[in-house]
């Protein structure tokens, strides 16, 4: 299974993980592929960095790790850039929702798929609901 790693702003990324979690709670593994880390405001990004590399490591199960961070060019994206790697860490900017539950849904094929599959479902659950008449 590929691991999932939700890099945002605090406290973004546990509530986006609860969520997740909730909605899979009759699929035990989930907890255990899926990681939140909250950037606080004034932590260093070199700890941040530590934590997030530490982190891919414990949800790497050999199949590689897919991060989901909150906005490209801000601290948590900076992060999640480091840790891109063309082989064994994809890293998706503008998680949402939709884009974190398809993740979790196709975990199970190999990580391009799994990248291709949340691009999908974050732009699918895009959309604007019109008032009923």
């Amino acid at each position: 299974m590929v691991g999932i790693l939700v890099i945002a702003h605090a406290p973004l990324a546990s509530a986006l993980s609860r969520c997740a979690e909730h909605v899979y709670s009759c699929e035990p593994n989930t907890r255990r592929e899926l990681r939140a880390l909250d950037v606080e405001a004034g932590v260093e990004l070199a700890h941040t960095v530590t934590r997030a590399r530490a982190l891919v490591r414990e949800i790497d199960r050999g199949e590689g790790v897919l991060i989901l961070t909150d906005a490209f060019g801000a601290t948590p994206g900076n992060v999640a850039a480091q840790l891109a790697d063309s082989e064994r860490v994809a890293v998706i900017a503008g998680v949402n929702l939709p884009m974190l539950l398809r993740a979790v849904c196709y975990r199970g094929g190999p990580l391009s798929e799994v990248a291709e599959k949340a691009l999908a479902g974050g732009r699918q659950g895009m959309l604007q609901i019109e008032p009923s008449r």
